[in-house]
């Protein structure tokens, strides 16, 4: 979600020694209105004086999940797991792979869009780390590890063995659907709850909305150029949001009013994210 910063924006350092913003980045802090995570991705990777209240302001902002902002709060994860979060980061780093010229050229949406999706599970992720037992921290090392080690097998593979475009395309976009299919699978558990407690409580409703828009826009985009890949995992990305909607229309009456917000959603119940990770900007 795209908000007007609450931060100074000019009181960033954007000319420091150790860092030239691209002209891109420049243009988007001149103008009116800020896309926040655009910020934070830099303060994460430019960190300095200018920067901390923004990066301290961070776990507590809108665009940050409801499991972010709990661990953040309690400094502690509980029972919450990494798990969505990791396995959409392998997600973004597929569809940023498919989307470069020596794959699929003219993707440059499908790379932008997903390299700021990375961002911004890496950032939640780092928040976990920070408040995770060494068993924790040791688990998304390692998945991270391995996810990164898988990503260069395949582009080993893809570059060495596929010639064309078309053939690394389709070897590259079979795994994207793949993954992208796990991804969307995970609320499941969490709407096979709500028509058993027939209680919407633990499904966020703007979650469920943002990921029903995200696989309506990706779907269009999709049909625009005919791309398949990006058709079938969206599609059914539109699909499982569509269902969550169904069920939040036919249940919310029944849910319990909480006035408290972060306790709504049981560290016990679900994963980190309360479904599948944040409205993210992924294909």
């Amino acid at each position: 979600m795209f908000t007007a910063s609450p931060f100074p924006i000019h009181q960033l350092s954007l000319s420091s020694r150790s860092f030239r913003a691209p002209q891109i980045l420049l243009q988007v802090y001149e103008g009116s209105r800020k896309p926040d995570i655009i910020l934070y991705i830099y303060c994460f990777l430019v960190p300095n004086p200018s920067t901390e209240p923004l990066l301290k302001e961070f776990p507590s902002s809108p665009i940050t999940s409801p499991g972010i902002r709990r661990i953040y709060k309690k400094k502690a994860v509980e029972e919450f797991k990494p798990d969505p979060y990791i396995a959409t980061a392998m997600n973004c780093m597929l569809w940023i792979f498919y989307g470069l010229p020596m794959v699929h050229p003219d993707s440059v949406l499908v790379v932008t869009i997903n390299s700021i999706g990375l961002a911004m599970e890496l950032i939640y992720l780092s928040i976990f780390f920070l408040y995770a037992p060494n068993k924790g921290r040791a688990k998304v090392i390692g998945w991270l590890a391995l996810e990164i080690l898988f990503l260069g097998v395949v582009a080993a593979c893809t570059l060495t063995l596929r010639k064309t475009h078309a053939q690394r395309s389709d070897l590259v976009g079979i795994l994207c659907v793949i993954f992208g299919v796990l991804m969307y699978a995970s609320p499941l558990t969490i709407m096979r709850k709500v028509i058993k407690t027939k209680s919407v409580k633990y499904m966020p409703f703007y979650l469920s909305l943002a990921n029903f828009l995200n696989g309506v826009i990706w779907v269009t985009y999709a049909l625009i150029g005919f791309d398949l890949y990006i058709l079938i995992g969206n599609g059914l990305g539109a699909l499982s949001g569509a269902i969550q909607l169904i069920l939040y229309a036919c249940y919310f009456k029944s849910a319990p009013k909480d006035d408290d917000e972060n306790d709504v959603v049981k560290p016990s119940e679900l994963q980190l994210s309360g479904s599948n990770g944040p409205a993210r900007p992924t294909v």
